[in-house]
C-alpha cells in the first residue's frame, strides 16, 4: 500500500509533512540510491508556485547527499523535464509542481530515464527507503548544503523549446487566445506560439507564486472561452499549472475538452494512416458520446483507470499511439513519453490551419450525454467496499440506469477527494443519482458538502 506516491507523484501542502524540508530532503537521498550505477546525474525543473524554489534546492541537496550530479531547467512544464531525461541521458528527472492544484500545495514527480514516469513498484521501494532515512533522523543532514536552482541552465530550456516549436502552415490566417494559468507556461509558450506564425494574444502569463491555476487555465476553461467571444478570436488554448495538459475553446465561445480533442486528433491519425490499430485509450471518466463517435469514425476505445500514466501504460500494453483522459492530458506516444499540453495545442493548430476548416467543425459529431462529477471531501480513503450505505447507493443508481448510462466513484490520487461520476440520458437523472451516492459518501467518511464539479 503506497503512503506517499499517488497517481502524479507525492503531492500535499508545502512546507508541511510529506513536504516538509526534512522529508523533500529524503525523498532527493532516496531516489539517488536507487539510480543505476555508473555517472549519476538528474535533472530538475519546476513551476511557478513561491515553495517550488526552495523544494528543488532542498530535493537537490539530498541528491547531492547521495552522490549525483544535479543540473536545473528552471520553471519549466512538466514535459519539458521528461523530454531531457531521456534525450540528455540523465538517471533520472524531477519535476517540482501540484499540476493544477492551488498555490499552497506542491508536489514532486519523477521521471526515469527513459523518459516515463517511474512504474509502481519503484516508487514503493523508494517510499521504504525515505521512511528508513527519518527514521534514523540522518536525512536532512546536507540541508545546509542547498544550492538556488534558478534561473536553470537557459540551454535545458531551449533545448525542448527547439524540438517543440515550428511553423505551421496556415496559421498565420489563426488568431488564437493563450491562457499560460500563470504557471509553468508562461516561460516558453510565448516564442513556442510565435514560431508557429499564428497571431497569439496571452493572458495570465504573469505569476507571482500565489496566482498559479487561480481563476485561469485550465481549471477554469469558461475563461478562455469568453475572451475568444470578446477578441473575436478563432480558437482558445489553456494550460494547467505545469503545463502537461490542455483544453480548448472555438470560436462559438463553447469549451472543447480532452475527450472533444481525442475525437479530433484520432481522426486525422486514421486519414494518414497513423492511428495503429485504430486504437484510442481513453480513462473511466471520458463520455459515453466519445466511444460513439469513434465507433462511427471506425476507431475502437479501451478505458483505463484515471491518471495519465495509466493510460500509457494500457497505449504501451496495446501499441496505441493516441490516448488521453477528459480533463486533457493527451499522450501522442510517437513524440513524447507523457502528456504534453502545448505539444497537443500544436497538434490541434496544425490540424485547423492545413483543413481551414474552424475547430467547432473538426470536433464535431459527438453526441455529449449529460455528466456531473461531485467532489466530496474525505477524512480517509476507506476501500468502497468497506461502505455498505455506498455501495448499495451505487447499486441502486445502476439498477435505475438499467445499462444508459454510467457510474464511477473513486479518490483522487492527488487530493483527499473522492470522486462521483454519472452519465445518464437526462440531466435530472445525473444530478439525482450523483446526489445520492454524495450523500452516502459524505455521510460515512465527509468532512464537509459535497460540490459539483
Amino acid at each position: 500500500m503506497r503512503k506517499l506516491f499517488g497517481t502524479d507523484g507525492i503531492r500535499g501542502v508545502a512546507g508541511e509533512y510529506p513536504l516538509d524540508k526534512k522529508t523533500v530532503h529524503a525523498v532527493g537521498r532516496a531516489l539517488g540510491d536507487h539510480l543505476p550505477a555508473g555517472p549519476r546525474r538528474v535533472v530538475i525543473g519546476q513551476d511557478t508556485r513561491e515553495s517550488s524554489g526552495w523544494m528543488a534546492d532542498t530535493l537537490a541537496a539530498g541528491l547531492r547527499a547521495a552522490k549525483v550530479e544535479t543540473a536545473s531547467a528552471g520553471v519549466v512544464p512538466t514535459p519539458t523535464i521528461a523530454y531531457l531525461t531521456h534525450t540528455h541521458s540523465f538517471s533520472a528527472g524531477v519535476v517540482i509542481s501540484a499540476s493544477h492544484n492551488p498555490w499552497r500545495d506542491n508536489g514532486i514527480k519523477v521521471f526515469g530515464p527513459d523518459g516515463y514516469k517511474l512504474p509502481d513498484e519503484v516508487e514503493l521501494e523508494i517510499e521504504a527507503e525515505i521512511f528508513a532515512l527519518l527514521k534514523e533522523d540522518a536525512a536532512q543532514s546536507e540541508d545546509s548544503h542547498a544550492e538556488p536552482s534558478l534561473p536553470g541552465t537557459s540551454s535545458l530550456r531551449d533545448d525542448y523549446l527547439n524540438w517543440l516549436a515550428r511553423t505551421i502552415a496556415g496559421a498565420e490566417r489563426l488568431h488564437i487566445v493563450v491562457d499560460c494559468a500563470n504557471g509553468a507556461a508562461s516561460t516558453v509558450a510565448p516564442e513556442i506560439f510565435k514560431r508557429s506564425g499564428a497571431h497569439a494574444e496571452f493572458t495570465h502569463r504573469t505569476p507571482d507564486g500565489r496566482n498559479i491555476n487561480e481563476n485561469c487555465g485550465a481549471l477554469h476553461p469558461e475563461i478562455v472561452a469568453r475572451e475568444v467571444l470578446a477578441r473575436t478570436a478563432d480558437l482558445g488554448i489553456c494550460f494547467d499549472g505545469d503545463a502537461d495538459r490542455a483544453l480548448f475553446a472555438d470560436s462559438n465561445g463553447h469549451v472543447v475538452n480532452g475527450d472533444a480533442v481525442m475525437l479530433l486528433l484520432s481522426r486525422d491519425l486514421k486519414q494518414r494512416n497513423e492511428l495503429t490499430n485504430d486504437t484510442v485509450v481513453a480513462t473511466t471518466m471520458s463520455n459515453m458520446g466519445l466511444e460513439a463517435a469513434l465507433r462511427e469514425s471506425g476507431i475502437k476505445m479501451l478505458r483505463a483507470p484515471v491518471g495519465d500514466k495509466y493510460v500509457l501504460e494500457e497505449m504501451r500494453k496495446t501499441g496505441a499511439v493516441l490516448g488521453g483522459e477528459q480533463s486533457g492530458h493527451i499522450i501522442l506516444s510517437r513524440e513524447a513519453t507523457t502528456g504534453d499540453g502545448l505539444l497537443t495545442a500544436i497538434r490541434v493548430l496544425g490540424i485547423v490551419g492545413a483543413s481551414g476548416r474552424s475547430l467547432a467543425e473538426l470536433a464535431s459529431g459527438m453526441k455529449v450525454f449529460p455528466q456531473t462529477i461531485k467532489n466530496v471531501r474525505v477524512k480517509e480513503k476507506r476501500p468502497l467496499d468497506q461502505l455498505p450505505q455506498v455501495m448499495t447507493a451505487i447499486e441502486q443508481a445502476e439498477r435505475q440506469l438499467k445499462g444508459n448510462g454510467r457510474v464511477n466513484v473513486r479518490y483522487s490520487g492527488t487530493e483527499s477527494l473522492a470522486r462521483v461520476m454519472v452519465e445518464a440520458e437526462t440531466e435530472e437523472i445525473v444530478q439525482r443519482l450523483a446526489g445520492q451516492i454524495a450523500a452516502a459518501l459524505e455521510s460515512a467518511i465527509g468532512l464537509g458538502v459535497p460540490s459539483a464539479h
